[in-house]
């Protein structure tokens, strides 16, 4: 069966879209199979990434590594089993017509909660969660007391995946192996960056994620967008110079694949 990787947490602008690219890609250019989803039906940022990329390919004749990428299927209710949810129905569709193609199916989820997303975190074998490097972003996993910033509980998201691996353990699947990567992080060794840090480590040992250092805040990422490209790319097309910038880029990249520990998969680029 194929290996489910599912990017998400419930809020906005913390790279979801840009992570789930650049692990999709680099997985593909690895040699590996790889199926993608985007659950937020209305933005789908990740869909249009996967488009310009064959728009740019196709317009300047490069062949580049590219995950396949499907919609979920439209279906009527009159088809959908009774008892079982319409949107539940389309996601178990689009799962099973990758699974038999591919080693790693990558999903990407909304920021905000829906029941679709809720269903892909019951399914994800490995689960990434983005979060900018703030104390607004950490308020999506726990509650903090004010005066101190002691940690007084579990926050809604970190309760959603938690009833995800219960969903799991009742099923007899597999636990989920969560990360939750740093985004946007400081070059300097700031106050504020030093305290999330503390608080994720915390944290991570209490509801039981792996912390990781994510991407950077780099102009890069913005400008690769429009033409689909990722940092595994620019070799590849020409006109981009390697930059010490871009080339830090990419060990950030290195670095998260091997922290995923993904089966099978061994870094190579």
């Amino acid at each position: 069966m194929a290996h489910i990787i599912v990017v998400g947490n419930e809020k906005g602008g913390s790279g979801k879209s840009t992570t789930s690219m650049h692990v999709a890609t680099a997985l593909v250019r690895m040699g590996h199979s790889v199926g993608t989803l985007d659950l937020d039906l209305r933005q789908q940022s990740l869909g249009r990434y996967v488009e310009n990329r064959r728009a740019f390919c196709e317009a300047g004749g490069h062949t580049l590594a590219t995950p396949e990428y499907i919609n979920l299927p439209e279906i009527v209710s009159e088809d959908v089993p009774p008892g079982v949810n319409l949107n539940d129905h389309r996601l178990s569709l689009a799962v099973q017509s990758l699974e038999a193609d591919n080693d790693f199916i990558l999903i990407d989820c909304p920021g905000s909660h829906t029941r679709l997303s809720q269903m892909a975190h019951s399914m994800a074998d490995t689960l990434i969660t983005p979060l900018n490097d703030s104390f607004v972003d950490f308020d999506l996993l726990a509650r903090t007391r004010p005066q101190d910033g002691a940690i007084l509980g579990p926050s809604v998201y970190s309760e959603m995946v938690w009833a995800a691996r219960q969903a799991r353990a009742q099923a007899g699947l597999r636990p989920i192996d969560w990360i939750v990567t740093r985004n946007r992080l400081g070059s300097q060794q700031m106050h504020n960056k030093r305290k999330v840090g503390d608080a994720l480590s915390k944290l991570s040992r209490r509801i039981g994620f792996r912390v990781a250092p994510g991407f950077s805040e780099r102009v890069i990422f913005r400008e690769l967008f429009p033409r689909g490209l990722t940092l595994l790319d620019l070799r590849d097309v020409g006109g981009d110079r390697l930059n010490l910038s871009n080339i830090a880029a990419r060990q950030e990249l290195r670095d998260l694949i091997n922290t995923l520990n993904l089966p099978g998969v061994k870094v190579r680029f």
